[in-house]
């Protein structure tokens, strides 16, 4: 990956971890489905009457909406709410880069080199380990929902893919379209339609700056840059880097929140970066010395015998030389 993408990628992932807390913010007092309806509204309106549709069937648009609406962050932003915390949530959201890798290796034929084999446990080294530091820290509904989104996150990609999008912003803003309905109906179908006057009594100015930030930094910057990598690159490369988002997430979920950072967290992140540098790395590639072809020899056979023909006159000369210089001699 290019050293200029890949800034811009751990940039999206600071945003993305930075979320978690984000998200903690706005949900504390308002449904969590409902909460993520707005940041998806907010996200396409009223931007999309400026952006074209883009040339894709619509069907694509449909599912990217309601996978990563409803799929993802309906249910990663649900499980904060079932008593997993800000930072668990994002570490635990990146159970996705093991789907996400198989789907690379085992759909796209996309090779699995040795740095990438050796990164990917790496990071999921410490990913376990930062579970294991947590001292359990999530409940089973929690994990569940998180599970859930997880699995979704390689479905998003996939759709991606399969649309072959040229058009990447505006593929993201039309997808988006599609969420906030899915969302608001199912928060009613499990809450009834109380939960929106509850919404409406808790929403305060806490609630909007988490929105709005869901919205338009985290959103739509964030996965139009995602996006146009997964098209650049190969999903197996671009996935794993997704493990330094749970970094950033316990980070920031340690400043806002005083969320513990272990000593084991630590070196968790640590083991993290490790696995992320050794992915990302490029292997240098073999210097092979290339096969001769019959043109190759027969340029070397006619210099060969080229040389060898200078190489007699110049003897031939310097005995014609020594010759005329001895008859000079003798005739002195």
């Amino acid at each position: 990956m290019a050293r200029k993408d890949l800034g811009l990628v751990v940039l999206v992932m600071l945003i993305w971890g930075f979320n978690f807390s984000m998200i903690k913010m706005g949900v504390t007092d308002v449904d969590p489905l409902l909460v993520v309806a707005a940041r998806f509204a907010l996200a396409v309106f009223p931007i999309i009457f400026f952006i074209p549709k883009p040339d894709v069937s619509w069907r694509y648009l449909f599912s990217y909406g309601v996978v990563f609406g409803v799929g993802v962050w309906g249910m990663a932003s649900w499980s904060i709410t079932a008593g997993v915390s800000s930072g668990m949530t994002s570490v635990l959201l990146q159970s996705n880069v093991l789907f996400s890798i198989l789907v690379g290796v085992l759909v796209y034929k996309e090779s699995m080199s040795r740095n990438k084999a050796i990164g990917s446990v790496l990071a999921m080294a410490g990913l376990v380990i930062s579970i294991i530091g947590t001292q359990g820290n999530i409940t089973p509904f929690g994990l569940a929902l998180v599970l859930m989104a997880s699995i979704s996150w390689p479905i998003v990609s996939m759709i991606v893919k399969k649309a072959n999008v040229k058009q990447v912003f505006a593929f993201n803003v039309w997808g988006m379209l599609f969420a906030p309905l899915p969302l608001v109906g199912l928060s009613i179908g499990l809450n009834g339609t109380d939960v929106l006057v509850q919404a409406y009594q808790a929403w305060d100015g806490s609630t909007t700056v988490a929105v709005l930030f869901q919205a338009y930094p985290t959103t739509l910057f964030g996965y139009w840059l995602w996006n146009r990598m997964l098209l650049k690159y190969p999903m197996s490369t671009v996935v794993p880097l997704n493990l330094l988002v749970p970094v950033f997430g316990v980070l920031s979920g340690w400043l806002i929140y005083d969320e513990v950072l272990s000593v084991t967290q630590i070196a968790a992140s640590c083991v993290f970066l490790a696995g992320i540098l050794l992915i990302t790395l490029k292997p240098k590639a073999a210097r092979t010395v290339p096969a001769k072809t019959d043109d190759d020899m027969a340029t070397y056979n006619k210099s060969t015998y080229n040389k060898a023909s200078y190489d007699r006159a110049s003897n031939d000369n310097a005995s014609c030389d020594k010759t005329s210089l001895a008859q000079a001699i003798a005739r002195d």
